[in-house]
């Protein structure tokens, strides 16, 4: 549940539109092998200003998950690794890198289609996104696509068992 700072919508009617293309992008990863997960970075102004698609596989790379490489080409657009004014939306919740990515990035809202009940660690198994001992606090914004996020991974994964 996220905690409230003032000032941001807790549900900005562009979430869904978002989320779709982080879902989009999920789908190709997972049809490329990996594990299907998506995610962008829009600025405040609405644009997509970063895009990824795990990689862990491909890359060889165990931190090239969505979040991470949605992050990086945000990083590269903007010229500089701080995004304050950027909301990254991503299909499934963030693990314990990829938040701790989110509050050294000081993104300011992550919103995210599936909650994680194994790995998650934006308000599910931890909450290193809003942890007040942390420098930085995330507004989360989580599960508003269960069925279509959730259903992506579990087809997936069916398929590999």
């Amino acid at each position: 549940m996220p905690h409230g700072i003032p000032g941001l919508p807790e549900h900005d009617p562009r979430y869904a539109g978002w989320l779709a293309a982080a879902l989009d992008l999920a789908r190709a990863a997972g049809a490329a092998g990996e594990v299907p997960v998506g995610a962008l970075v829009v600025d405040a102004g609405g644009a997509v200003i970063g895009r990824g698609a795990n990689e862990r596989e491909s890359a060889l790379d165990p931190s090239a998950h969505a979040e991470v490489v949605a992050l990086r080409a945000a990083a590269r657009h903007t010229g500089s690794w701080r995004l304050p004014d950027c909301t990254l939306v991503v299909t499934l919740e963030p693990c314990v890198m990829c938040a701790g990515a989110l509050v050294a990035a000081r993104v300011r809202t992550v919103v995210f289609g599936a909650w994680d009940p194994k790995a998650g660690a934006c308000g599910s198994v931890w909450d290193l996104a809003r942890d007040r001992r942390a420098n930085h606090w995330v507004e989360v914004v989580g599960g508003l696509d269960e069925p279509g996020c959730g259903g992506v991974l579990r087809e997936f994964f069916r398929a590999r068992r």
